[in-house]
């Protein structure tokens, strides 16, 4: 029987994404883009995420585009520019399973100087029993050693709980540890899966 469903945050219940900054910056698209490819990149980020002080960051990146420096310290100093809100269906489905007394968590890749922020932003981030930081642990997903904190730290059971992440490659890594995972790609398909398993009300028929 589940009785535990641990969420993932940026791009399941809040979104996260830095173009929605960037867009503010770059008049041409494929400028953007090019810098988030080349400059502020995805594995530069998660270096943060796995507790590399930003400060840290910043100088070495701008030490190596000089000329790029303002729109590199922009992502440390509007972050929360990157925040579009919660995701709203998500969110809906996470109060369905607190009310129904789900065991809830989150297991985050996020950087511990800007949790806290997010913490003062969303309250439904209070709704959780436990959250694991990866910017806290010093190791980001898909590491099996902070799926493995989460279980030891909270009594997680893996067989009896539910694992959700938009990266495909953090759910491969939930499953292959015995939880049942889900990819996340849209609140509908989620609740559609977590009702076939008792948790939430299905879908209203259109």
């Amino acid at each position: 029987m589940i009785d535990t469903v641990v969420f993932d945050l940026g791009g399941v219940l809040v979104d996260w994404n830095p173009r929605h900054l960037y867009r503010q910056l770059f008049d041409d698209e494929a400028a953007m883009e090019h810098f988030l490819a080349e400059v502020c990149t995805g594995p530069w980020n998660e270096q943060q995420d796995a507790g590399r002080p930003w400060s840290e960051a910043i100088a070495e990146l701008c030490a190596r585009h000089p000329q790029q420096a303002l729109l590199i310290n922009a992502f440390r100093e509007r972050w929360e520019e990157m925040l579009a809100g919660p995701i709203a269906g998500s969110v809906e489905l996470l109060a369905e399973l607190k009310a129904r007394g789900v065991r809830l968590y989150a297991l985050t890749n996020w950087s511990n100087e800007t949790f806290p922020r997010a913490l003062q932003l969303y309250d439904f981030l209070h709704w959780f029993e436990g959250i694991v930081v990866s910017g806290e642990e010093r190791l980001i997903k898909p590491d099996p050693r902070i799926y493995q904190r989460l279980f030891e730290r909270y009594g997680i059971e893996p067989a009896r709980s539910i694992y959700i992440d938009d990266a495909r490659r953090n759910v491969d890594a939930a499953a292959a540890l015995g939880m049942h995972a889900w990819w996340f790609q849209g609140a509908d398909g989620l609740r559609d899966w977590l009702a076939a398993q008792g948790l939430v009300d299905a879908r209203a028929a259109a």
